[in-house]
């Protein structure tokens, strides 16, 4: 492992960002971790410093800002050399779209999407510049089919997911591959572990923890997998979805995000932006 390269991972401080920091971290590659003002990204980070003993800076960012996205990405060239890029953060939740306000919209957009793009693009000549590098982004099984009353989320997935093939096929010959990941249902918070357990055995069963997904992104993406679908039973969702005509789908997913709303109202109001 060369010790002046490092791997940047968006959403880092917690759920499926962070185990994607101890991951890396366990196969001795140094970090550059972001997250949001206010989660201790930085204390985290010089914790598995210490423990792996590699090199981690934590920065404190939000993404959805383009004067954060530029500042960070000119720190970060300036200073550091990047060979991996798992472009991780994102929004998601399910939310009537009547009833959700523009700014639960926009930010599922901003971060989901214009982020990850531009981040993408500012560290591209970085990335250019080693001898192999690696981009990995995090879309969702949510992005091979529309979902009612989660509108928003599953279609800025399916943005990533072509974006990513396509930057692959663009940038074939470079050094540089290009990995979309679409994990599944994953326990990465308290809310989410709340509501997948009330769902049925079946998609309980098809859950995985975030450290197993990580694991699995992580393997795949340095074999250079243009895909990567972690867990055999999210495959088998993807075969499905493949097949099933999209209005037998489109049914289902209206009944079973409908009841969960309306099971949710009548508790405590979710937050309005859930953690991807």
């Amino acid at each position: 492992m060369n010790t002046r390269k490092y791997t940047l991972i968006t959403g880092a401080s917690c759920g499926l960002g962070w185990e994607f920091a101890t991951e890396c971290a366990r196969r001795g590659r140094n970090l550059l971790l972001t997250a949001l003002p206010g989660e201790n990204v930085k204390t985290l980070g010089e914790q598995l410093a210490q423990k792996f003993n590699i090199r981690v800076v934590g920065f404190e960012a939000d993404l959805t800002k383009t004067t954060e996205i530029k500042e960070l990405a000119r720190i970060i060239n300036e200073s550091y050399e990047v060979d991996m890029l798992i472009n991780n953060a994102g929004l998601g939740g399910a939310k009537s779209f009547l009833k959700a306000d523009p700014e639960y919209i926009g930010n599922i957009i901003l971060l989901n999407t214009y982020a990850l793009v531009m981040l993408t693009r500012l560290l591209l000549p970085n990335l250019n510049r080693q001898e192999k590098a690696y981009i990995l982004n995090i879309a969702s099984l949510a992005a091979f089919s529309p979902m009612p009353y989660k509108t928003v989320y599953p279609a800025s997935k399916a943005f990533v997911y072509s974006f990513s093939r396509g930057l692959n096929a663009e940038l074939k010959g470079t050094g540089i591959s290009v990995s979309v990941a679409h994990p599944g249902g994953m326990k990465t918070n308290a809310e989410v572990s709340l509501r997948i357990e009330k769902h049925s055995k079946f998609i309980q069963s098809a859950t995985l923890s975030t450290q197993r997904v990580a694991q699995i992104c992580i393997s795949r993406l340095l074999k250079r997998r243009k895909i990567i679908i972690p867990g055999f039973f999210n495959k088998l969702y993807w075969l499905l979805l493949k097949v099933m005509p999209l209005s037998i789908s489109l049914a289902y997913m209206r009944g079973l995000f409908k009841k969960e709303l309306r099971k949710r109202t009548k508790k405590v109001p979710a937050p309005e932006l859930i953690p991807d």
